[in-house]
């Protein structure tokens, strides 16, 4: 059995996240769930898992929760809550979900208690990537890729040594003009803006929809 603490638990990949803890009663404990705003959705996730510990980023709704909830779970707030959910002492591994830079401090935090962390966001191996493999491997914890595009990398180099790669090539998905057949070559001058944020799979930010419709 993990004991798991999950940052970002109301996300796109902490729910999911949350629907694996479900499937795998037996082998994962969700022990400490933290959300930026969304009060209802880890108000039902608390009721339904039971964690020890709850963050929320508004101290307002964080006395909420803790009125609605009672005694039965401990709720923290702001980054505060977060630097003290990533070091719980009963945690195997921290799941950093956190849309942006705000899980930087949890993810060292967690490195610094001794803790395996699992990473969804890319923002903090952009940010900080030499900082937090060097802190890895000073208190000798594993740092787990979880998003898909640096999940596919960690896949592929596992196990392998790094002197036997010379050059990685991670491309975008393509969007909406991955299809040959709907998208070939010679339509691409006929491709608008409009077009590029069409997405078929993704509901996302203007900027990361158009980046994943570039080839």
């Amino acid at each position: 059995m993990k004991n798991v603490v999950l940052l970002g638990s109301t996300g796109s990949i902490g729910t999911s996240t949350v629907k694996v803890a479900e499937d795998l009663p037996d082998h994962i404990r969700l022990i400490g769930l933290a959300a930026g705003g969304n009060l209802a959705l880890l108000l039902e996730q608390t009721r339904k898992h039971k964690p020890a510990v709850v963050s929320i980023n508004d101290p307002a709704k964080a006395r909420e929760l803790q009125n609605t909830l009672g005694s039965s779970t401990q709720v923290l707030c702001g980054n505060d809550g977060l630097l003290k959910l990533a070091t719980l002492p009963e945690a195997d591994i921290i799941l950093i979900a956190i849309v942006g830079t705000a899980g930087l401090q949890p993810a060292l935090a967690a490195i610094r208690a001794g803790k395996d962390i699992a990473v969804a966001s890319k923002e903090i191996l952009v940010m900080a990537g030499e900082i937090v493999m060097s802190e890895a491997r000073k208190h000798g914890v594993k740092v787990l890729a979880v998003d898909s595009e640096h999940s596919a990398i960690f896949q592929c180099l596992d196990g392998k040594p790094p002197a036997s790669v010379r050059k990685l090539w991670l491309t975008a998905s393509g969007g909406p003009f991955r299809s040959k057949t709907d998208w070939p070559k010679e339509k691409f001058g006929e491709i608008t803006v409009e077009r590029a944020l069409k997405h078929p799979s993704w509901v996302m930010g203007r900027k990361i929809t158009i980046d994943s419709a570039t080839l």
